[in-house]
């Protein structure tokens, strides 16, 4: 009869594809959170705010910053630290050379939101991705 089949594996071309969309997916999100955490960012000269950024590294997608005091923005200090911080207030001298007690600030998270109260948006982001592979 003289039928011939031929067989093309292309699974190597899909594996490749599904994984771009996962990334274009991840990135996305990452710009969608550091949008979010930027909204809830408290500004004082602007640099915490604009060093927000995000990395994809594999099937993770990670949202941060590299500003010093971010951690104590994001838990707060003293009393009002969420890790349980200084009990005792302290005294500090501004850039004016004028002295200030202070018993901690409160946390003002803008990083842990971003990324936590947004998850069915951010499927929905990754779910079209896949889609328009």
């Amino acid at each position: 009869n003289g039928i011939t089949v031929e067989f093309n594996d292309n699974s190597q071309e899909v594996l490749d594809a599904l994984q771009n969309a996962v990334e274009r997916g991840l990135m996305a999100i990452g710009e969608r959170a550091v949008d979010y955490a930027q909204d809830l960012c408290p500004v004082d000269t602007g640099r915490l705010r604009g060093s927000i950024t995000y990395a994809v590294d594999g099937d993770d997608c990670y949202i941060g910053t590299n500003v010093e005091y971010a951690p104590y923005i994001e838990y707060g200090t003293g009393i009002h630290a969420e890790s349980g911080g200084r009990q005792t207030p302290w005294a500090f001298q501004d850039k004016n050379g004028d002295w200030h007690m202070t018993r901690g600030s409160k946390a003002q998270p803008f990083l842990r939101p971003s990324a936590s109260e947004h998850g069915e948006e951010y499927r929905e982001i990754l779910k079209d991705s896949m889609l328009n592979a």
